[in-house]
């Protein structure tokens, strides 16, 4: 199993990260108000929280994640991206740290695990319409940059 005594403490703070910015990348691809921005992040956390309990890869990155949370410290304090091309780019050199380190099996399970993030954010805020008449769960945007994280990370969209 892999653990994060594997990464270097760098490449653990992206690795753990990850799913925050997978959902951050959503929230930037159609940015809403501050409720939508509240409801995709709650969906990323809602994520993570279930798999605190995974034995793998993903479990441990979900554990330190929650617990770094829990401890009020921001995950993402440190990246601050201008545009979502760094937030994909970001999300591919991470897949490249965990394909490096990981076993096959957790660096896919890992990859699968960052697009569900990205999706649930997706997924947990209607975008569009007026007063959520004509609303859509997923806009264009947002569809696109699952499009571009699915690619960066190798996994299937």
């Amino acid at each position: 199993m892999t653990t994060k005594g594997d990464f270097t403490d760098t490449e653990w703070e992206a690795v753990r990260r990850a799913p925050m910015v997978a959902g951050m990348a959503i929230t930037l691809a159609d940015p809403g108000g501050p409720i939508e921005v509240m409801k995709e992040t709650s969906a990323v956390m809602r994520l993570v929280s279930e798999d605190l309990g995974d034995t793998g890869l993903v479990g441990e990155v979900a554990r330190d994640l929650a617990e770094a949370v829990q401890q009020r410290r921001n995950p993402i304090a440190d990246f601050k991206p201008k545009a979502a091309k760094e937030i994909t780019e970001e999300l591919a050199r991470v897949n490249g740290i965990v394909t490096e380190k990981a076993t096959p099996e957790e660096a896919a399970e890992f990859r699968g695990w960052l697009l569900d993030a990205a999706r649930r954010a997706a997924d947990a805020a209607k975008e569009g319409g007026f007063m959520g008449f004509k609303a859509v769960r997923v806009s264009e945007g947002e569809q696109r940059m699952l499009d571009e994280i699915a690619s960066a990370v190798g996994a299937q969209a």
